[in-house]
């Protein structure tokens, strides 16, 4: 790994000019945000990430569909203080949970 070696005077410099960075950033959103024109930039750019991403979304989702599947059954029986029921019912969603470190019985 690369060492900097930086003088207390460049510390505080390059400090300064971070913090003046982010407060000049900070006040030019504060100043464009409630303008019709940046929430239309944004609402297109949300939109044309929503369209680009769709398909990922999807995937993930399957990917993941038994996990939260089982993550879901397991918070509803233990809200209703049944888990016990839960590992009658579905022991698979169990076992599973308890592989993936969900669970730590």
């Amino acid at each position: 790994m690369a060492s900097f070696d930086f003088s207390e005077e460049q510390i505080l410099n390059i400090l300064t000019s971070y913090k003046n960075k982010r407060s000049k950033e900070k006040e030019r959103y504060e100043r464009i945000k409630d303008t019709d024109e940046y929430k239309n930039k944004n609402r297109e750019r949300a939109k044309n990430y929503y369209y680009t991403n769709k398909d990922f979304v999807k995937n993930k989702y399957q990917e993941n569909k038994d996990m939260n599947l089982a993550k879901s059954s397991y918070r509803y029986y233990k809200n209703g203080n049944n888990i016990n029921k839960f590992k009658e019912r579905y022991p698979d969603r169990y076992s599973m949970l308890c592989e993936c470190g969900y669970l730590s019985e």
